[in-house]
């Protein structure tokens, strides 16, 4: 007897897979439509439902997914002619790495933004060679549908403010260790 699978569970199949033939030339398609937008876009629905879900996201009012560009790479020390003024430890220019990951910064760029609204999570959904492009997840938490449901209605507590600042998101907390 097979195992009987839903939707959702196939569509996580499908995004384990990214080097099949299918993905690849959807993921290239995409990356270019992608990098004709602005870096940071509001989509109608999320390229990835089944993850989305899994995240928190649900398909009704208050509840809004952008897509996010954040640019691939190390982080280069801002230093005039590359003079550090120091110890020669400390010269390094080229070399250093931000100490948060791209999905993190991705939920920042969002947070600030769209002040507006709460960042629940993000996910990843493409990449080309210069950038990342996640989706974030965000609630507004001054809509009755979102004050009124009590699985979501904690982030519209004042507590709740720029979580994605504090590293208090997913991503925010495996950040911190």
């Amino acid at each position: 007897i097979g195992v009987v699978m839903g939707a959702y569970k196939y569509m996580q199949e499908l995004w384990r897979k990214k080097q099949s033939d299918v993905m690849r030339h959807l993921q290239r398609v995409r990356a270019w439509e992608y990098r004709q937008l602005p870096g940071v876009v509001r989509v109608t629905h999320p390229t990835r439902p089944d993850k989305a879900r899994r995240l928190g996201y649900k398909a009704k009012q208050g509840f809004v997914v952008y897509r996010v560009r954040v640019r691939r790479g190390n982080r280069k020390r801002k230093v005039h002619h590359g003079n550090t003024s120091g110890k020669p430890s400390n010269e390094g220019v080229n070399q250093l790495k931000f100490f948060r990951n791209k999905r993190s910064v991705a939920e920042e760029k969002l947070g600030k933004r769209a002040g507006n609204l709460r960042v629940l999570n993000s996910y990843w959904v493409n990449e080309d060679a210069v950038y990342k492009y996640f989706e974030v997840i965000a609630v507004d938490p001054v809509h009755k549908a979102i004050l009124h449901d009590p699985e979501i209605n904690w982030i519209c507590s004042a507590k709740a403010k720029h979580r994605e600042l504090r590293g208090v998101t997913g991503v925010g907390r495996s950040g911190r260790g």
